[in-house]
């Protein structure tokens, strides 16, 4: 999808630059730009990046400095054709805002496909407001809390501008934005761009990378930048972990998973609820290969627990789940535990199914108390607070 943009405050004035078709933020990204890839080069072609005319300091619109096919252009504060939707947007920007950022916000809200370029609209308000590193950060701030269609374009001119001041967590922040929008291209530019800068992968860059390729299902460079973490000799955290554990369980390789699972557990570090949770999640949905295999090689204990932590995480068990917990509980001949959690589970409404049932009746045909069944979970749930 394309977009035409407009120029900066000009939408009451009747010198409109001339309209321009640029590329999609989402298509053809800034990162493929010789100029911002090469900071040095950049600066000495910012003229480049104008495409307003502007009136020169002592306002005689004779002396102007032009740029190419665009009339001459000045800061218009006011648009008086308002929709009803955009005043009302206007009116919720943040109190505290600056008026700079404002005035920005404004433009970015009455955004219009007749009315030049977004690079035209920035290239006039840096010019005009002289924006510091804090007024950037502001507005992508609440471009990202609008989730506005415009936010990785203005994100990507704003690493244009030395009065961005761009580090190593910025370039993060869009690598993990274009991840989580599944723009693993956009997302690679990004990176080479931060390279070309001279800035090397941190922890938590790397993090972002592992849960970019993850998510988009390149388990080899996920794990090759989960090894090229450790080799930064520092330790990692359960986001680190984190994000490597869910690259194998979308990958579905559970024992990998479990692990580094294990791994976390010896130096006392705990996943988040969403690595047990998707994790979980999964073995209920029918997934549960890992669980299947620890009732048939004798880790009863750790079938108990994954199905403890999948409850804990609020996902509700299925009767296949059940079913492999009460076989768990069986082979160690576990009776009450069994009985007080299928107690538990009526209580907090769930039936039994065909095949937690059918193991249920197999497990007392063997203690021959079918008969008494009733009566002793009867009992067990007069016991209940």
């Amino acid at each position: 999808m394309g977009y035409s943009a407009p120029n900066l405050f000009s939408l009451a004035s009747p010198n409109c630059v001339n309209e321009q078709k640029i590329s999609s933020t989402f298509q053809n990204p800034r990162w493929k730009n010789s100029l911002f890839q090469n900071h040095s080069i950049f600066r000495s072609n910012l003229h480049q990046l104008l495409v307003f005319s502007y009136l020169n300091e002592s306002g005689d619109r004779g002396n102007a400095v032009k740029e190419t096919e665009n009339p001459k252009r000045k800061w218009v504060k006011k648009n008086p054709n308002l929709t009803e939707e955009q005043k009302q947007a206007i009116s919720q920007l943040p109190s505290k805002m600056t008026n700079r950022c404002k005035a920005l916000m404004k433009q970015i809200i009455c955004f219009s496909t007749e009315n030049g370029s977004v690079d035209s609209m920035l290239a006039a308000w840096v010019k005009s407001t002289k924006p510091r590193r804090a007024d950037w950060l502001s507005v992508l701030k609440e471009l990202e809390m609008l989730n506005h269609p415009l936010y990785f374009e203005v994100f990507e001119h704003a690493f244009t501008q030395e009065s961005f001041e761009a580090n190593i967590r910025d370039y993060t922040k869009i690598i993990h934005g274009y991840a989580k929008q599944n723009m693993l291209r956009e997302a690679e530019h990004a990176l080479t761009a931060m390279k070309n800068r001279g800035f090397i992968c941190d922890q938590v860059t790397l993090t972002a990378l592992v849960h970019m390729y993850s998510k988009a299902g390149n388990l080899k460079m996920a794990e090759d930048s989960f090894e090229e973490m450790r080799l930064l000799g520092v330790p990692l955290d359960k986001r680190s972990y984190g994000s490597m554990i869910m690259a194998y369980i979308r990958a579905e390789m559970f024992d990998s998973g479990e692990q580094l699972l294990r791994e976390m557990e010896a130096q006392e570090i705990y996943a988040g609820k969403e690595v047990y949770k998707a994790l979980l999640r999964a073995y209920s949905m029918g997934l549960w290969a890992s669980n299947k295999r620890y009732v048939a090689s004798g880790k009863n204990r750790e079938a108990c627990v994954a199905f403890e932590n999948m409850r804990k995480c609020g996902i509700e068990p299925n009767d296949k789940c059940v079913a492999l917990v009460l076989a768990a509980y069986e082979k160690d001949n576990r009776l009450k535990e069994a009985l007080n959690l299928l107690i538990e589970l009526e209580t907090n409404g769930f039936v039994l199914g065909k095949e937690s049932s059918g193991l249920l009746v197999k497990w007392f045909q063997k203690l021959g108390v079918v008969d008494e069944v009733e009566v002793v979970l009867r009992d067990f749930a007069l016991r209940m607070p």
